[in-house]
């Protein structure tokens, strides 16, 4: 079992998958790239666990891609 994730990482993922649905990827460092030029998060872990966050919903199909 994993560990869970703050509620601001859920907040900022789901806003841009709901933006930008048809955007991210299955692929962790191209949706991290994106996180990184779709928002202003300066710190690196924050923007890590973004982009991990919407990797692994893309990746379980929770996201209309």
């Amino acid at each position: 079992m994993g560990t869970v994730k703050p509620a601001y990482i859920k907040v900022i993922a789901r806003e841009l998958l709901k933006k930008y649905p048809e955007v991210f990827t299955g692929n962790f460092d191209e949706n991290k790239r994106l996180v990184a030029e779709l928002t202003n998060i300066q710190s690196k872990t924050v923007r890590n666990r973004v982009a991990g966050y919407i990797t692994r919903k893309v990746n379980r199909g929770l996201v209309n891609v």
